[in-house]
């Protein structure tokens, strides 16, 4: 049987009281998905509150993500996702929490996405996270209740990407400074630079530049 990856993604389509919108970052998806394509997996998606997942980083100019929204079978999957409660840990090898900053705001209350992606990693899974993907981490304990970033070397966009992008006043909290109150080790690179590391089965990435590595590195930890 392929190995599976489930992509996560975010159902919250407003950027705090912006008024823009936001949504999943759909680059971190579609590089990703390309990278486990190649090496044979199949690809499958959730929401935290199912149906059509909001798209945020549409760029038609970058041919990866191009083909990833012209692809049928994607786009159907993509306008009705299930919710976590509707998914079975068994069924999955890797979960992928995709990045946007629509994350920021419903990731970390899922309680079932969370307990999903712990079944898959207590079942020798991988847990892997790109750019603000992580705050699906922020929350995620194992079964003996400690934090699976607890000791664990992870990356994430850092404090000093959102406040080069100015959105430190808009965003909930800041994603790196809570990752490492939870025991993150964290580390990083230059803003907007590649910087992925894996640690334990759970991969995770900077920021978007960072997203195809992070499926790579994944693949790599399911099959050592």
């Amino acid at each position: 049987m392929a190995k599976k990856v489930l992509f996560a993604l975010t159902s919250h389509d407003r950027l705090g009281d912006t008024g823009r919108n936001t949504g999943f970052y759909v680059p971190e998806v579609a590089h990703p998905a390309e990278v486990f394509r190649k090496a044979g997996y199949d690809i499958a998606y959730v929401s935290v509150q199912g149906g059509a997942a909001p798209q945020d980083g549409v760029n038609r100019d970058d041919a990866v993500v191009a083909a990833f929204l012209d692809d049928q079978v994607n786009a159907e999957a993509l306008a009705a996702t299930p919710t976590p409660a509707e998914l079975s840990a068994e069924d999955f090898d890797v979960v992928y929490f995709a990045g946007g900053h629509g994350t920021m705001w419903d990731f970390p209350e899922s309680v079932e996405l969370a307990e999903l992606a712990a079944g898959v990693y207590e079942r020798g899974g991988v847990v892997a996270a790109v750019c603000h993907g992580p705050a699906g981490l922020v929350n995620l304990k194992l079964s003996d209740g400690s934090y699976l970033v607890d000791g664990k070397q992870v990356s994430s966009f850092t404090d000093e990407e959102e406040e080069a992008v100015g959105l430190t006043g808009v965003v909930p909290f800041l994603l790196q400074s809570k990752l490492e109150e939870r025991g993150a080790k964290f580390t990083k690179a230059p803003n907007f630079a590649e910087h992925a590391v894996a640690d334990s089965r759970l991969v995770t990435g900077q920021n978007p530049a960072s997203a195809a590595k992070v499926a790579e590195l994944a693949v790599a930890a399911l099959d050592a």
